[in-house]
């Protein structure tokens, strides 16, 4: 892996990742942005962290968020 200091991903991991999106837009708000089923039925961290794990279309598009809402604040 290449150093990549404008990364916003860079040294963060999946979990930290999602948690500051929880914290940020709570999971009713990730299920309107991402339409997955892991953030509608009874969501938490981990059962989120092993679709995602198992899912690359979807843990994208969750990196995609972070990176948006990194670049534009949390009130994004």
């Amino acid at each position: 892996m290449t150093h990549s200091p404008n990364n916003p991903l860079h040294g963060v991991t999946l979990e930290a990742l999602l948690t500051e999106l929880v914290a940020c837009y709570g999971w009713d708000g990730l299920a309107q942005r991402i339409d997955i089923r892991c953030f509608k039925n009874d969501p938490s961290i981990k059962s989120s962290l092993t679709f995602l794990r198992k899912t690359p279309w979807a843990r994208e598009k969750v990196e995609a968020l972070y990176v948006r809402m990194k670049q534009g604040g949390l009130g994004s």
